[in-house]
């Protein structure tokens, strides 16, 4: 065929099909304008024949007004008629509705459900199902929709199908739901939840607000049914809070049949769709096992378990914020350091358990003793503190309150105990300090305050003594001197000293180790300056195994040479070096390192150190004995040695103090003492030796009264090694 030839039947067919197009418009127009009686549509079984007017005219009316969308459908799903209402529905123009497939708004997840209830449906039953259609505008309008298949004479293909729109229905029931929801929810929380109108009337409660209230609070004012306390004390009101625009939140407390609880009280406003205010939305939240721990942690973070009462950490919280009030006020206030005596010996005596109610009924009195604006806190063991503020703007007249109170304090401290059975007595040592206008840290303050109570104990004891500058400054110089001796040991200014110790004869037998510092500044500084120093803050450990080192090497360079090697080396030890868990074995270290003979080395202990854990000190002894380590005590007589304990203790020798030597010519009694000790050192198979000899005629006293070795200024001063062979 030529193409002029296509060309001209390819027309043809579209005039055909405009034709075709044109008088089905104007049949449907026909149609919907009710011009037309019956419609007659040919198929493939006949025709079939759709009355219009006539008998089903009425029933056509009837359709076009109900409230359900209704429709017919071809055989291949294509509207053939649709009532006004489905229009409406899909939100499109009815004209468009006629001739297009109903599935275009069937969903694409009800389409497969859609076609299968099409393939069931017939003239006998009615098929029906809910799903959603699809609106033009987007929406969805879920529907119930039942189906039927249509039969015209003897033809069925067709199928009437009524849309009910389920809209409001499923939105109604979507606020039951939510209605539900929401109850359920109310119900479930674990907090009472509370509706309240404008005029703080209760409208809906929670379960657990009904449980709260223990009555039906609706329709009661919610101060009634909730009468809560604020922080200080007040009434809550619901009113100072509901006009605020926004949740606020506070903690109250609420009585209840003896029951006491605490809750935050959360208040919100109740808004309403268009912005207006309903009312307010109450939230009480039960809080008091969380008060109960705070409390707990509260108590165990700043408060004495045993006491109650304040401790160093809260004390200083409160020292603090008193110095910036005195400051600020110039007005006076006062710290008392309180410090039990001999309360050691009631505690190892009767035991913790009494020592402990001791403390609890300290604690009580100290409470009764002052004003109630007054802190008494617990800093540990048997120390206290009370803090005074408020004691006027001179400080005379706050010392004079000071007095009065220490007095008041003393009085009550001294009274008599009874301690489950025990009568019991203690008294206090009293350290006092001002606290004035001028802010003074608060480590200072206690410093002052400690300072001043050894002074109290320093006066015998159950008095008060204040804080005297004197003493700071002594205070100042002893932690100068306490660093200057840490930077010695660090830059070894320390020297070891010798001095003699000879026979009957004047030969020399051995000598005495002497520590000696030399301060690049002050020079040669005492020994009683610094050791009783280096005791107290354990420097004398360092300090020690440094002269026990010192000491062995020498020994060791002694037994090199024949005239020496005879020479024996007494080491003080003090009682904080002997007590140490490895003593035995740091000396065993140490002669082990230096090579030095063990029974050239005597070390010399105090009668006090004796006396402490007898048992301790006869094992430590005993072990050092096995290596061939001699012994001898010290300032023999000067302390409160047991003649029982004396005789189990492994000694070599007995050390007559100088104290008894220096008047052995003149004081019948230090010669007697003098005798007595030789006697008893020879009565136990002791040696003895006398120390502080001066004189020729101390000499002869001890010499016939059998002594038979002797140190002192006679046979020489304590020197570098070099010098002893220039004494004797």
């Amino acid at each position: 065929m030529e193409q002029s030839d296509r060309d001209d039947t390819l027309a043809a067919e579209n005039r055909d099909l405009r034709a075709r197009l044109s008088e089905a418009e104007e049949t449907l127009r026909a149609i919907r304008n009710g011009e037309v009686d019956a419609l007659v549509v040919a198929g493939p079984g006949g025709d079939q024949v759709f009355t219009l007017r006539g008998a089903d005219y009425a029933y056509r009316v009837l359709v076009e007004e109900m409230s359900e969308g209704a429709l017919i459908l071809t055989a291949q799903g294509v509207i053939f008629y649709a009532n006004r209402r489905l229009a409406q529905m899909l939100k499109v123009p009815l004209q468009q509705v006629i001739g297009a497939s109903f599935e275009r708004w069937v969903t694409a997840v009800d389409q497969a459900l859609f076609r299968a209830l099409m393939n069931r449906a017939s003239p006998q039953t009615h098929q029906r199902m809910e799903l959603t259609l699809r609106a033009d505008d987007g929406t969805g309008v879920p529907c119930y929709l039942s189906v039927s298949s249509l039969q015209l004479g003897e033809v069925v293909g067709s199928f009437c199908l009524v849309a009910t729109d389920l809209t409001e229905q499923k939105r109604s029931e979507a606020i039951v739901a939510a209605e539900k929801l929401a109850r359920l929810i109310l119900d479930q929380t674990a907090e009472a939840i509370v509706v309240c109108d404008n005029d703080a009337r209760i409208m809906r409660a929670s379960e657990v607000a009904h449980t709260l209230c223990g009555e039906n609070p609706l329709e009661q004012p919610f101060e009634r049914v909730f009468p809560l306390q604020e922080a200080n004390g007040a009434p809550f009101s619901l009113a100072r809070f509901r006009n605020t625009g926004h949740r606020r939140r506070i903690e109250t407390r609420l009585e209840r049949q003896g029951a006491v609880f605490y809750l935050l009280v959360s208040v919100g406003p109740l808004v309403g769709s268009q912005g207006e205010r309903l009312g307010s939305v109450v939230i009480l939240t039960d809080i008091t096992q969380r008060k109960a721990a705070e409390e707990q942690i509260e108590q165990l973070a700043f408060y004495d378990p045993l006491t109650r009462l304040p401790n160093r950490r809260l004390l200083r919280d409160r020292l603090h914020q008193a110095v910036a009030t005195c400051t600020r006020t110039r007005r006076q206030g006062a710290l008392l350091f309180i410090d039990l005596d001999d309360f050691k010996t009631l505690n190892d005596t009767l035991g913790h358990d009494i020592g402990d109610l001791l403390l609890q009924q300290v604690a009580q009195r100290l409470i009764d003793s002052v004003r109630m604006r007054d802190t008494v806190a617990r800093l540990g063991g048997d120390e206290f503190v009370v803090m005074l503020e408020d004691l006027g703007t001179q400080p005379q007249e706050a010392a004079a309150q000071v007095q009065v109170v220490g007095a008041k304090v003393l009085t009550a401290l001294t009274q008599p105990y009874e301690l489950a059975g025990h009568h019991c007595h203690s008294t206090p040592s009293i350290g006092a300090t001002l606290i004035g206008e001028y802010p003074v840290s608060v480590d200072e303050l206690l410093k002052r305050a400690d300072l001043a109570m050894y002074q109290a104990k320093a006066a015998g004891r159950n008095t008060l003594r204040f804080f005297d500058p004197e003493m700071q400054a002594a205070l100042e110089a002893r932690t100068a001197l306490e660093s200057e001796l840490r930077e010695a040991l660090r830059e070894g200014q320390f020297l070891l000293w010798y001095q003699a110790q000879v026979d009957s004869e004047g030969r020399l037998t051995g000598a005495e180790a002497l520590v000696r510092w030399l301060h690049p500044r002050r020079g040669l500084v005492a020994p009683a300056r610094f050791i009783p120093l280096a005791e107290e803050t354990g420097l004398i450990l360092p300090l020690g195994r440094w002269v026990l080192e010192t000491a062995c090497s020498q020994l060791a360079r002694w037994a090199q040479r024949p005239q020496t090697a005879g020479l024996t080396l007494a080491v003080n030890v003090s009682a904080r070096e002997f007590r140490h868990p490895g003593f035995v074995a740091q000396v065993e270290a140490v002669l082990e390192v230096s090579g030095a003979d063990p029974h050239r080395l005597k070390l010399e202990l105090t009668e006090s150190l004796l006396l402490e854990d007898i048992a301790d000190t006869i094992a430590k002894m005993t072990a050092l004995k096995a290596l061939g380590v001699g012994f001898s005590l010290d300032d023999f007589g000067t302390g409160y040695s047991s003649l029982s304990y004396l005789k189990r203790l492994p000694l070599d020798q007995l050390k007559i103090d100088q104290s008894f030597v220096r008047d052995v010519l003149t004081d019948p009694n230090d010669a007697a003492i003098a005798r007595t000790i030789v006697a008893l050192a020879h009565s136990l198979g002791l040696a003895v030796i006398a120390e502080g000899v001066e004189t020729e005629g101390q000499r002869a006293f001890l010499l016939e009264s059998g002594c038979r070795a002797f140190q002192g200024y006679l046979f020489g001063r304590p020197g570098p090694v070099e010098g002893l062979w220039q004494c004797c």
